[in-house]
């Protein structure tokens, strides 16, 4: 049984390639993907905070599950920003309570702490992204 032309191509790219042509590319490059991540509600709210505040936050998440998230909220009406930018800073601050009391009310079946600890991570991503000037994709 001789190979079939398909598998004689694909032996001559890999072997190109292990001699280290460029033009050994593999029939599907060249093809962009982009993932951009979606945001429900109560995740957006987390406010961009200083980098000190936001680890202070994680620490009281993790300790306290929610403790962090209920400070992050009063962060909102001292005008940290969120990805939420047509909603009103109540609204917002309300959002960042509720996710607060949900963290707390959970963290007895321990969801709600591996939440908050989450939460509290994302609380320093954001701000790293904010110390280092990195632009939030939408």
């Amino acid at each position: 049984m001789e190979p079939s032309h398909k598998d004689a191509e694909t032996a001559a790219a890999a072997a190109a390639a292990a001699a280290g042509d460029p033009r050994a590319a593999s029939s599907s490059s060249g093809v962009v993907v982009q993932v951009r991540e979606k945001k429900g509600p109560l995740r957006a709210a987390i406010p961009y905070m200083p980098f000190p505040v936001a680890v202070i936050c994680l620490f009281l998440n993790t300790f306290v599950p929610g403790l962090g998230t209920f400070v992050s909220a009063f962060a909102v009406l001292c005008g940290a920003r969120t990805d939420l930018p047509d909603r009103h800073v109540c609204c917002v601050f309300w959002l960042n309570i509720a996710a607060a009391l949900i963290q707390t009310l959970t963290a007895i079946v321990m969801v709600g702490w591996i939440m908050s600890i989450f939460w509290g991570m994302d609380m320093v991503i954001l701000a790293s992204y904010k110390e280092q000037g990195i632009p939030q994709q939408l």
